[in-house]
């Protein structure tokens, strides 16, 4: 019979691409992870692995079973979780990813409220900037900023979040503030490298995009703020990077005659993970941190 500390060994050197890395995850030694692997192939009859020198990669029967044992471990945790959040207790790991800017500016201090609200939860977060797949990465949960458009993603709407075009106090003086999209399209963009750089915009005539001269392409919102602020030209950012630049006036908003697109805030999961209380609780926690509106769209 197949031992769910062996199925746990798998999906974790599976996910992390090595032993050495799965032990760390497990907090176990690197002999009793590799032990528990051996057992679980001797079990089922059948090489998982294939391990060389040089590097570790899953078998064909190995990339077979890694879905289903990753669903086992996933309704492991949560029959656990669950019967736990019957008696009132939230426990367990809950690993996450969000976005760089975003996680340290905003997550952070919001995760920390849960945290202390939740103490037997384990949370593992990871912040990238690249489009994360909960699924296939072996994640619980994703905050994502903007459109989900994947059918195998269950959204959880966090928070709203506005768009705005701003530049410095300095860049303004240099090279003039634009009215108009059509003179916005004159100027220089800092733009986000992870979309093709259009900006779109809301007109009595429908969407219009506009196309600026890129001064950088970055694909981080922190650095965007900070390269806006030093002068090299317009950006577009959610309120949540530069709320406090506002106030400050170390940006300045700019009305060329359009309203901006703006996108929504999102904790997202595969949709054959299940809505557990783990996931059900941080959305809640998040939204009561945030407020609504947004305490960075509460910009008097």
């Amino acid at each position: 019979m197949m031992k769910l500390d062996g199925i746990a060994a798998f999906v974790a050197t599976a996910e992390a691409g090595s032993i050495s890395a799965a032990s760390r995850r497990l907090d176990l030694a690197k002999s009793v992870v590799s032990e528990r692997l051996a057992e679980l192939e001797r079990t089922l009859g059948t090489r998982l692995i294939q391990r060389t020198t040089r590097k570790l990669a899953l078998t064909e029967n190995g990339r077979m079973f890694l879905p289903r044992a990753q669903r086992i471990m996933r309704e492991a945790e949560e029959a656990s979780a669950e019967l736990a959040a019957n008696s009132g207790r939230l426990v367990g790991p809950l690993r996450l990813s969000a976005p760089v800017g975003f996680g340290i500016l905003h997550l952070a201090p919001a995760l920390s409220q849960f945290l202390k609200e939740n103490r037997e939860v384990d949370v593992s977060l990871e912040l990238d900037d690249r489009f994360v797949d909960a699924a296939a990465e072996g994640f619980d949960a994703v905050l994502r900023h903007g459109v989900v458009g994947d059918t195998r993603q269950i959204a959880r709407r966090l928070a709203v979040s506005r768009r705005l075009l701003v530049a410095s106090p300095a860049y303004l003086k240099e090279h003039g503030t634009p009215r108009s999209l059509t003179e916005l399209a004159q100027h220089r963009g800092i733009l986000y490298a992870n979309r093709e750089g259009d900006w779109r915009f809301s007109t009595q005539n429908g969407w219009s995009v506009v196309r600026p001269k890129a001064a950088l392409r970055v694909n981080n919102g922190v650095v965007m703020r900070d390269a806006a602020i030093a002068g090299l030209g317009i950006t577009l950012l959610p309120t949540f990077f530069i709320h406090e630049s506002l106030r400050g006036g170390a940006l300045v908003p700019l009305d060329v005659g359009a309203e901006s697109e703006g996108a929504e805030l999102f904790l997202t999961y595969a949709r054959d993970h299940g809505a557990s209380a783990k996931i059900r609780a941080l959305a809640e926690s998040l939204r009561r941190s945030f407020g609504d509106p947004p305490y960075w769209d509460r910009l008097d």
